[in-house]
């Protein structure tokens, strides 16, 4: 491989504290299977998450809807510095065979990067991932462990990182999200 290309992955690698890196291509989890989305639609609170430079406040959560035009709503807020921020988002089924990967996009002029839902109950928790590989050297992901209401269990939590740990995902640098001290 040439040095050049090794010393600038090296650089971009170096230079981005709030994002997961890994060697290799992206793992290949299984989906929830016989995923139906209307029975995911509704407001989800991020419970933990590997670190991501687009969300550094507290307080975050996302809601879901129907659009007419069979896309998804996505609303996703947080509140950063003191402020409530908000950005709306589109998520569509990518495939019918495979209802439970779906793209997700927050600008006309991005493409739909992946939201995977590997495990739900719809009215408790959601186990979300997301994994982009570039030049299938290395890969950045991200996952989410979400629920209905602001705070799970601890034992809840344990066991969506061992369902995340059991599919390769590396969720050893996942943090909590602080969900105190928000609106009702």
């Amino acid at each position: 491989m040439n040095t050049a290309i090794v010393l600038a992955l090296a650089l971009l690698l170096s230079t981005v504290s709030s994002q997961t890196f890994h060697w290799g291509p992206c793992p290949t989890p299984m989906v929830q299977p016989n995923f139906e989305l209307p029975k995911y639609l509704g407001k989800w609170y991020e419970i933990e998450k590997l670190p991501a430079s687009f969300e550094r406040g507290k307080c975050i959560e996302a809601e879901y809807s129907l659009r007419p035009d069979k896309t998804v709503r996505v609303l996703n807020t947080q509140t950063y510095k003191g402020k409530v921020r908000k950005l709306e988002g589109t998520a569509i089924v990518q495939d019918l065979r495979e209802p439970a990967k779906l793209g997700v996009s927050f600008s006309y002029f991005t493409p739909y990067s992946p939201y995977w839902v590997l495990s739900t109950d719809y009215s408790t928790v959601s186990l979300v991932y997301s994994c982009t590989e570039v030049l299938r050297m290395f890969h950045v992901d991200y996952a989410w462990i979400l629920s209905r209401t602001r705070t799970l269990p601890p034992e809840v939590v344990y066991h969506a990182k061992e369902l995340f740990s059991r599919d390769n995902i590396d969720v050893s640098k996942m943090v909590p999200t602080e969900q105190l001290g928000c609106e009702p």
